[in-house]
């Protein structure tokens, strides 16, 4: 039976809230939210440690293999005892190919709009905002708390964190799917939160959503 269920997936620069209108989607299509939780779910999918997956979440796959062994690109090599970062990602794929089976889903990042790509229930969003939003975000997020746990983040360091975290994300993104991280083709609705705010960019969102599946 055809997969019926509405998927969104969500791009985001760093500090646009991508995260809080992820969550505040999935409450309003009772959808089941993916960010972080996909790792979770990735680790089970493989017997992996979680931490595995955590030490290369959103970074860029063409390293070494973390045990000294390269393997094959989605190859036969994939489930072998040696892993690599390609396959660490490809965990995380039939992880969120499985989500996507089970329900309503908002996933954030993770390269899922292009795991889901023949998939025509996904809608494809990317999220941006002012650098001026986004590093008043990041300087009072839980997030800036793990990287300066013991003093406040200088609205310097907090541009500095962004840019180098996505590059990061960039080159993860480009990398696995062979297009460019946040170029408007690559989407279905690009749209700037500085713009709305954040609970009405969700409702500018979640119209778009409802219109493009008759819902």
């Amino acid at each position: 039976m055809e997969n019926k269920n509405i998927i969104i997936c969500i791009g985001r620069q760093l500090g646009a809230g991508g995260h809080e209108i992820g969550r505040m989607l999935a409450t309003d299509f009772h959808a089941k939210y993916y960010d972080r939780e996909l790792l979770n779910l990735a680790a089970k999918e493989s017997g992996f440690s979680k931490k595995v997956f955590e030490r290369n979440d959103e970074q860029k796959g063409f390293f070494k293999t973390l045990f000294g062994v390269q393997t094959t690109h989605f190859g036969g090599g994939l489930y072998r005892s040696n892993i690599s970062q390609d396959s660490l990602f490809q965990f995380q794929s039939d992880a969120i190919r499985k989500a996507a089976e089970e329900g309503n889903c908002v996933f954030v990042g993770r390269c899922a709009d292009y795991v889901l790509r023949d998939n025509p229930h996904v809608v494809k969003i990317f999220i941006t905002a002012s650098m001026y939003d986004r590093i008043e975000r990041i300087s009072t997020s839980e997030r800036r708390t793990r990287i300066f746990p013991k003093r406040d983040i200088t609205p310097k360091e907090a541009k500095h964190f962004i840019l180098q975290a996505e590059g990061h994300r960039a080159s993860y993104y480009n990398y696995y799917t062979g297009k460019k991280w946040g170029a408007a083709e690559s989407y279905d609705l690009c749209i700037n939160s500085s713009l709305l705010g954040l609970e009405d960019t969700e409702r500018f969102i979640a119209d778009f959503i409802r219109k493009r599946f008759g819902i």
